[in-house]
Formats: C-alpha cells, structure tokens, sequence
C-alpha cells in the first residue's frame, strides 16, 4: 500500500514540530512508527526531501528525541540503505548507504566498489571511501581513490574538497576544488601529456586545473619541470611556470625524432615526380607548452 505524501508529511509534523517543514518523507510499501525506540522506517522506494536536495533509497529510517516539551521532537539523524540517489539542481549522487546527521550538520555517502558524482555538465567524480557533504558550510569532501572525469581529462588524488556558492537563483553551484595526494602527487591525464604535481586547484569558472609544487609534464617522453602548471581542460592544453622569487627556471628534456622513422613511410609511386625537401628536425612547438619562467 502507498503512503501518501500528505499523510506521512502530516505524521512527522506529529513527532517533529521542529523539524517537520526541514524534511519530508514518502514510501510506497509501507512506514513503521517505532515510538519506544524514538525511530520511523520508510521502506520501499523511500524519498527524503530538503530544500532543493532529494534523497531515494530502498529503505530510510528516521531517528528523533524528545527536545523540550514546548519544542516537542528533534529529528537528529536519517540512515538510507539500498540504491541510494541523492539529486541536487546541479549533480546526482550514487551509493549503497548514506548517513545523514543532522546534529553534525553531515551527509556520508559511501559505495561499493565507489561513492559516484554526476555533474549535469558531464563532470564524473567516484571515491573509493566516501563523500561527505555539510550542506550549512557548502563543502564536500571526496575521500579515497578519488577519480575526477570530464570529456577529455581523467583528474587523479586521494582527497578533494569542494566548495560551493550561491547563484542568482539561489542554487548552489560549484566555486572550487582543492586537490590533494598522500603520496604528493595529484595527476592530470589527457591526450596531450600526464601532468603531475603535490596539490591542485581546479577553478571551474575559468575551467582550469592548477597543479602546485615539484609539477612534472610528460608528453611523449619530453619532460618538464617547474614550480606549477596551468592545464585548460577545454583544450587540453598544459603550460608550465616558475617560480621567480626561488630562482628557479623551468626545465626539461626533449626527445629528438628518430631518423630511422622516415623509412617505415610509404614509398612514393615512380610515376609521379616530386622534387626533394630538405630534412627537417621536429618542432618543440608542437608539444602545445607554453613555457615562462
């Protein structure tokens, strides 16, 4: 039997003045009121609903506490279980379980193998431990194995942190991400070159990735080293920098085509007569760098 809306709405008014206009939860098989344990079980496609932000699960259980005899009940934290989804204006959320505190002001979202983030612009996040999110400080955390995907760059850390803003709409919208490694080195991967430093920063706004701190660029077996590189994941394209104030200079070393090479091409038919062009050595303007120092 469904539970309606209204109905199940109306029963958290009942035991959460509080809280009642906060959360709101639906089920479609049935709710159980457990009265001497201060918890309700929704279960059966279970749908939590706060502000802009919906969570659905296979089951959801609810635990309140008596606050005061004027303020009636607290609801203090929400535990959802099976397929859970977690939808915002701007991204949808995927996990097997998801803890929801709302003393700590704190949602744990975890999966198996991954906790997963879908962005509405095609952005892809997984996190092998978890994804917290404080909804009050507009701050998510991914933890553990952390893979950030886009179209064409695949970002690689263990921790990143994101904050987010306001928009004219008052929806939230992403701001920052700080990206972080235990082993001190975040990785940028595209069909360009890999590129790899200590931390980072990606800027959504301008749609850049920063890496800071022993940053090495690889492409194709030439290597450069500086204080940072600025990596434009519109295009792929890597530049990196120095840092004037330490002294240093940016480096590298280039690989030079092999001649050998020119023998595997395909042999020009007789027939047609091209004259010979002088031999040429490849370019370092082709590796898409831009160096300063």
């Amino acid at each position: 039997m469904r539970i309606s809306f209204i109905s199940l709405a109306l029963l958290l008014t009942l035991i959460s003045t509080a809280h009642a206009e906060d959360i709101h939860l639906t089920a479609d098989e049935r709710v159980e009121w457990y009265r001497s344990e201060q918890k309700m079980v929704a279960i059966g496609n279970a749908v939590a609903t706060k502000q802009d932000m919906n969570v659905r699960a296979d089951q959801m259980t609810a635990f309140y506490e008596q606050a005061s005899e004027q303020s009636g009940t607290d609801i203090k934290d929400v535990h959802a279980i099976g397929n859970v989804i977690m939808t915002s204006p701007s991204a949808q959320a995927y996990g097997d379980t998801l803890d929801y505190d709302l003393r700590k002001d704190e949602m744990i979202l975890r999966g198996k193998p991954a906790a997963k983030i879908t962005t509405t612009d095609n952005k892809i996040i997984t996190a092998r431990d978890n994804i917290t999110y404080y909804p009050s400080q507009n701050k998510a955390i991914a933890f553990g194995d952390v893979i950030a995907k886009d179209q064409d760059n695949t970002i690689y850390a263990n921790k990143m942190v994101s904050y987010f803003t306001k928009n004219a709409q008052g929806q939230s919208e992403l701001k920052k991400v700080e990206i972080y490694s235990d082993d001190k080195q975040v990785k940028i991967i595209n069909e360009q070159a890999v590129i790899t430093g200590d931390w980072g920063v990606y800027l959504p706004q301008i749609n850049k990735v920063r890496l800071y701190d022993n940053v090495i660029i690889n492409q194709d077996g030439n290597i450069l080293h500086g204080d940072y590189a600025e990596t434009d994941l519109k295009t792929s394209i890597s530049r990196v920098l120095s840092n004037k104030k330490n002294g240093k200079r940016v480096s590298g070393v280039f690989i030079e085509k092999d001649k050998d090479e020119k023998k595997t091409e395909t042999p020009k038919s007789p027939s047609v007569k091209t004259p010979a062009k002088p031999e040429t050595k490849p370019q370092a303007s082709k590796n898409n760098w831009n160096l300063k120092e």
